[in-house]
């Protein structure tokens, strides 16, 4: 079966976190994006909430030769579920499957398990690069669970850290400084 899809709503917006073919911008409906400590890691990750009223943008991209296993080690701490063609509110209907953190696993950011700073600016520079500042604003606003976030810029902890251009560093920290999430140093 080569049709199998997922739908990326963090850093697998980032194209250059990986090279999934045929990966187009969408937006679903009934999911809410969340920032989640996965108990099972120690490590706070986006996931995604079942959200009747919600919307978020992200991107579907083609899993080859329907091969979830390195896609499923990347999203370790993660379980798939379906997405049917009416979560699609925008762009190519696929059906496709979305990963979430179990909520018995989850538990909420904290100072213990940081957000990575390195982590979150990967994903908003996926979200600049696919959907522009308005796809950025929108990441915020449709993102809940705002916890602590750990400065590490100078020496990354998210394995697949890059360097993304000053405007947007700039543009990240005013927008949790807007939010008062609070910045812990390393």
């Amino acid at each position: 079966m080569d049709d199998a899809f997922f739908f990326g709503y963090g850093s697998l917006v980032n194209r250059h976190t990986h090279d999934y073919p045929d990966a187009q911008p969408v937006t679903i409906r009934g999911w809410r994006r969340e920032w989640r400590m996965a108990r099972s890691l120690g490590r706070t990750f986006l996931s995604v909430v079942p959200d009747a009223g919600a919307q978020i943008d992200g991107l579907v991209a083609r899993v080859p030769g329907n091969d979830w296993a390195a896609l499923d080690i990347r999203e370790t701490g993660y379980g798939r579920h379906a997405l049917g063609a009416d979560a699609f509110a925008r762009g190519p209907v696929r059906p496709a499957q979305i990963y979430a953190i179990a909520p018995q696993n989850a538990q909420p950011a904290n100072p213990d398990a940081p957000i990575k700073l390195s982590y979150l600016d990967v994903v908003v520079e996926g979200f600049a690069q696919e959907f522009g500042l308005d796809g950025v604003a929108r990441f915020f606003d449709t993102t809940t669970g705002w916890g602590p976030v750990l400065d590490d810029r100078t020496a990354p902890l998210y394995p697949r850290a890059r360097p993304v251009a000053p405007a947007l560093r700039r543009l990240v920290d005013d927008q949790l400084a807007n939010m008062g999430v609070e910045r812990l140093s390393r």
